[in-house]
C-alpha cells in the first residue's frame, strides 16, 4: 500500500544519485530539440523536489509517496509523469527493467488519480 514514505538511509542515497545523474545528463546528452527542453523544464517547474524524490523512490526502489504529492502529481499531468519516466528509465543502467519500472509508474498514476478524486 503506498501512503507516508519511509526511506533508510541507504535507499535515501541511491535515489538522490538516480536525480542527480538524471539532471545532470539528461538536458545535456537527451533532450535534444526545443519542445522537448520546454517540456522538460515546464514538468520540473510543476512538482517540488521532494515530491520528484517521492516519485522516483516508488517507480525505481519500493517506496512510498504521501497524498499530497499525488494531489503534485496529478496537477504535473500524465504527459509530464510518463515523460519524465521515460527519460530515466532510458538510463542505460535502468533500461534492462524498464517494463517493471513502466508498470509500477502506471500503478502510481492510477492510485494518485484516485487519491486526487476523493480530496
Amino acid at each position: 500500500m503506498i501512503g507516508k514514505i519511509g526511506y533508510t538511509t541507504s535507499q535515501a542515497t541511491i535515489v538522490f544519485i538516480v536525480v542527480a545523474l538524471v539532471c545532470a545528463f539528461v538536458p545535456a546528452f537527451f533532450v535534444e530539440d526545443a519542445e522537448a527542453i520546454s517540456l522538460w523544464d515546464t514538468c520540473l517547474l510543476k512538482i517540488s523536489p521532494k515530491c520528484a524524490l517521492d516519485i522516483i523512490g516508488v517507480v525505481f526502489e519500493n517506496g512510498n509517496i504521501t497524498d499530497a504529492c499525488c494531489h503534485d502529481l496529478v496537477q504535473e499531468g500524465k504527459v509530464c509523469h510518463d515523460t519524465l519516466i521515460k527519460y530515466i528509465v532510458d538510463r542505460p543502467l535502468l533500461v534492462s527493467h524498464e517494463t517493471q519500472y513502466l508498470k509500477k509508474s502506471a500503478y502510481l498514476w492510477a492510485h494518485c488519480v484516485s487519491i486526487s478524486q476523493t480530496a
